[in-house]
C-alpha cells in the first residue's frame, strides 16, 4: 500500500501531523508493506528566495491578525507540537521560501533518503535558531547530514531548474487531487485525509485502505516456482 503526504517545510500543522500519522503507521500490523512517499505543496509559491521575514510579522500582515492573537497561535502550536514529543519555538522563527528545500527533497528521494532529509528541515525550521532560509550552506549541511553528496546538492542548489519540474507537477496533482491546503495524506489513491488529524484516524484510515485492496488475481496455471520445500526440477 502506497501513502503519499503532501506538505510544507513552513507549515507546522505539517510538522505536526507527520508525527500523528507516523505514530499510527508504528502500531499498524501491516507497516512493513506501507510505502510513505513525501510530496511538495508550496505555502507560498509567489515569494522569493531572499524574500525572509519572521513569522509573527509574516501572520500579521497575511491574515490581519494582532501581534498577541499571532503570538497566541504560535504558544498554541507549540503545545500541540509538545503533545507529540515535538521542540518547537515559538518565537524568533523566520518564513521565507520553500522551493529550494523541496527541490532537494526530490533529490534525496531520488537516493533514497528523503525521509531523513525531510525531518531534519523540519527540526531546523521549527526548533532551531539558525533560519533554513536564504542560506544555502545550511541547506548543504542539512543534505548531508541526511546523508547526501555535498557536491551533488551544491548542484541542484546552483540550478534553479533542477527538480523545479517536479515540484510543479507534485503541485498541480494535489490540485487535481483536491487538495487546497496540507497536510494532505492520499492512500492508495482512494482515501484522502486531511489535516493534522489524531492517531486514531489515520489508524482508521490505514486499516480500511488495507482492507480494501482488491485481492491479487492470479493469470496462467501453475508452472515450476521455488518455496519453502525447494525447488521443483522438471522430470525428463
Amino acid at each position: 500500500m502506497r501513502v503519499e503526504i503532501w506538505s510544507d517545510i513552513a507549515c507546522p500543522w505539517c510538522y505536526v501531523g507527520k508525527a500523528r500519522f507516523e505514530k499510527a503507521l508504528a502500531a499498524f500490523p501491516h507497516r512493513e508493506q506501507v510505502e510513505v512517499v513525501h510530496r511538495s505543496f508550496e505555502l507560498d509559491p509567489g515569494r522569493a528566495k531572499g524574500d525572509v521575514q519572521p513569522v509573527i510579522s509574516m501572520l500579521t500582515r497575511k491574515y490581519g491578525m494582532s501581534e498577541g492573537q499571532a503570538e497566541a497561535g504560535e504558544d498554541n502550536l507549540g503545545a500541540q507540537a509538545a503533545g507529540e514529543g515535538l521542540p518547537y519555538r515559538t518565537r524568533g522563527r523566520d518564513h521565507g521560501s520553500t522551493f529550494d528545500m523541496h527541490r532537494l527533497l526530490h533529490l534525496a528521494r531520488a537516493r533514497g533518503r528523503q525521509e531523513e532529509l525531510l525531518d531534519l528541515l523540519y527540526r531546523a525550521n521549527f526548533a532551531e535558531e539558525r533560519s533554513v532560509f536564504d542560506d544555502d550552506g545550511r541547506l548543504v549541511e542539512l543534505a548531508v547530514a541526511a546523508g547526501l553528496d555535498a557536491d551533488a546538492v551544491r548542484e541542484v542548489l546552483a540550478d534553479p531548474t533542477a527538480y523545479a519540474d517536479e515540484v510543479r507537477a507534485d503541485q498541480r496533482e494535489a490540485a487535481e487531487l483536491g487538495a487546497s491546503g496540507v497536510p494532505f495524506f492520499v492512500l492508495d489513491r482512494k482515501y484522502g485525509v486531511s489535516g493534522a488529524q489524531p492517531a486514531e484516524v489515520f489508524t482508521e484510515a490505514l486499516t480500511r485502505a488495507w482492507g480494501e485492496r482488491p485481492p491479487l488475481t492470479a493469470v496462467g496455471g501453475d508452472a515450476q516456482a521455488c518455496g519453502p520445500d525447494g525447488c521443483a526440477v522438471p522430470q525428463k
